[in-house]
């Protein structure tokens, strides 16, 4: 899983990143590794926001609507701080005395790998919330609650997913 994706960082460097990985045993390839898996990161931050958006347009008609349950404030609780994880994850730096240990290109590759399948995921997330979306739209409140208690344990299962991040970086290991 790792070596793949650490064989195509390693095919679009150029001359000047060999020699730099040569000097530094391998700290550009790191590098390289870490800003691909920053900028893929991003553009799920940015996705979160835009259904965050809207699912807090289905919410406040729903309210309106006099719909109540738990489920869309649920979705939008978990949403909101799997979001800031996404955002603020961990990008794979180790310092010289850092008690978790030294973070290799394998462990980084393997951590790009997850948060690449992590899309997946979260791109289905995005269908469900388009269409409640529609739904809303439609003023069919019956769909749109039962796409609620849907969504609700999608997101914590994509949560949940989420937690497991840091063992790919770092394997549980004595």
């Amino acid at each position: 899983m790792g070596s793949d994706t650490l064989g195509k960082i390693r095919e679009r460097q150029g001359i000047w990143s060999k020699v730099q990985n040569f000097l530094t045993m391998g700290y550009g390839t790191k590098e390289d590794i870490r800003e691909a898996d920053k900028a893929l990161r991003e553009s799920y931050y940015q996705s979160f926001k835009e259904m965050r958006q809207r699912w807090s347009e289905i919410n406040l008609a729903a309210l309106d609507a006099g719909l109540k349950g738990d489920d869309f404030k649920k979705v939008m609780q978990v949403m909101d701080r799997l979001m800031e994880k996404v955002h603020r994850a961990e990008y794979g730096y180790a310092g010289l005395f850092d008690r978790k240990g030294k973070i290799g290109e394998e462990g980084l590759a393997r951590s790009l790998d997850f948060d690449k399948e992590f899309g997946a995921s979260l791109s289905d997330l995005e269908s469900e919330i388009a269409e409640t979306y529609r739904a809303y739209e439609a003023g069919d409140w019956n769909s749109v609650s039962a796409k609620a208690k849907l969504l609700r344990s999608k997101i914590v299962s994509l949560d949940e997913k989420w937690n497991e991040r840091e063992k790919v970086f770092r394997p549980i290991g004595v």
